[in-house]
Order: structure tokens, then sequence, then C-alpha cells
């Protein structure tokens, strides 16, 4: 049975919830503290289930080391901005900047890895920055802090992926996952430290912690990597450009935020640009 649509309805709805989780745990939690648990949490569940099957190997972080650590650090680090950013912007408009991720991507591959950049490609990109423009340029100096911050992580995490992408893929995909997640929260710890901002989270707050490690890390994560087996790496990209979409009816919902003209029409550009570069990526395949 071909449950691919599933997965990707899936996808679609725990990918949109990342930075709609760190806006609701603002008000309960230093972001870098917030952002240590959530990952802690989530290192605890995949090693637990990692060490129930078996499938557990430290030899493998041992073997790949500076992999690790290199790939944590980013992840870290992104993490860190995006939980920080949402006490600036709001859920949706960050998802929208995120998206940048798609062109930072098309910036490695030219750069790092040597790849033809088309005229298409090109095109898109100039599009999905004028758009990125148009969000970020406006009158106050806290969504331009936000917006820095949400286009910085972008650029971190894209970093680690193309990473991932060269030296990773032959690494069991458990034990990936749990040293990825371990070393994450690791540096996340260090940040928070390095802060002075870590305290103890009250019982309320544990239980938010453990719904967003849950599906904000663990499953949103799994389906991820699920979906990029299953489908073409465009018709991945194409698929997730759908994600601010549901981010900005979650933002309205959850927290009574509506984006301006402005920021529909920065964010519009975005999308278009981005489906744009996937796209022909798409028909180059």
């Amino acid at each position: 049975m071909n449950n691919t649509p599933f997965l990707i309805v899936i996808l679609l709805i725990v990918d949109s919830v990342h930075f709609v989780f760190a806006r609701m745990l603002v008000p309960h939690i230093h972001p870098s503290v917030s952002a240590f648990f959530v990952l802690f949490i989530a290192t605890l569940e995949v090693g637990t289930y990692g060490i129930a099957t078996k499938q557990l190997k430290f030899a493998h972080f041992l073997k790949n080391a500076w992999f690790f650590l290199g790939i944590g650090f980013l992840i870290a680090a992104s993490t860190n901005l995006n939980y920080a950013a949402v006490a600036f912007i709001d859920p949706g408009t960050a998802s929208l900047l995120a998206q940048t991720g798609s062109i930072w991507s098309l910036g490695f591959g030219l750069f790092w890895l040597k790849e033809k950049l088309t005229h298409a490609q090109f095109l898109g990109a100039f599009f999905a920055m004028m758009g990125v423009f148009i969000l970020t340029y406006q009158a106050g100096e806290y969504l331009q802090i936000g917006s820095f911050m949400v286009l910085s992580g972008s650029l971190l995490y894209s970093l680690h992926s193309g990473i991932t992408k060269r030296y990773g893929e032959g690494i069991d995909f458990v034990n990936f996952f749990f040293f990825r997640l371990a070393s994450t929260a690791a540096f996340l710890l260090l940040f928070a430290s390095i802060q002075q901002a870590f305290t103890w989270p009250t019982r309320t707050v544990w239980g938010y912690l453990v719904l967003v490690g849950t599906i904000d890390v663990v499953v949103s994560r799994s389906v991820y990597y699920l979906a990029l087996r299953r489908l073409d790496l465009s018709i991945h990209t194409l698929i997730l450009t759908l994600s601010p979409v549901a981010a900005v009816i979650w933002t309205i919902i959850f927290f009574d935020l509506f984006p301006t003209t402005r920021q529909i029409i920065g964010g519009i550009i975005v999308i278009l640009g981005v489906f744009f570069v996937g796209k022909h990526r798409q028909t180059k395949q």
C-alpha cells in the first residue's frame, strides 16, 4: 500500500509547527534553555528506542566524532537563533524567512560542490531574496533583529544539510539520528550555560517540553528523512514551500497574529522564488 500522500500531509503539519512551538515556549522559559531541553528529551526518546532494538552503537560516534560535533554545533546554533527569534517576530513570518534555506543550499552547491547555477535558478533565487527584503525592510528594529536571526539560522542549517549529504549518508539512520541529537543537545547546554540562562523547568513547562521534543524533533525529523528517501529532492523541496502557509494559519489560530499586507506580498514572492528553483531542478532531472 502506497502511503506517501499520507506521509506528505503529516510532513506539512509537523514541519509547519516548528516556530509555533518555539513561540509557545517563550513566555515560560528562556529560549536557550527550552531549546536544550527539547533536544535533550528527543535524544532520550531516540536513545531508548536504539537501545531497546539493540541498534545503538557508540562506535559510530567514535569513528565519526568530528562529523557529529560539526553538524551538532551548526544545528544547535540554528535552533538557538530560531527559538530566540520568535520573541521578536511572529511564527508565520519566521517560517517564510526560513524558506531561504533552499537558496543557501543552491549557493553551497555552486561554490562548494562546484555545481552550475542555471539562469532559471538564478532568477528564482533573485525573487526569493527580493521577497526576503520586502519582509525585513520594515519599520521596527525588532522585526529586523528577528529576521536576521532566522536568516542566519537558515544559513547554518543549510550548511549542516550540505555536510550531512556529503559525509553522513553511509551512517546507519538510528545511530546518525541519535548522535546528531546528542551532539546538538550538548552544544545547546553549553550555549545556555555561557548565557547564564540555565533554569530548571516547572512541572507545567515540562509538559510543553515533552510535547515539543516529541512532535517537533522526533516525529518531525523522522518523517522529514523518511519522505526524503521516498521522494525526489526537488519534489521534497517543493512540498516544504507550503509549510509557511500552514504556519501562518497556526499563528492566526493560536496567537491571533495576522500578517500585514507587506508580509503577505513578501512571503508570496519568497515561496514563488523557491518554488521556481525547485520546479526547474525537477525538470532537469
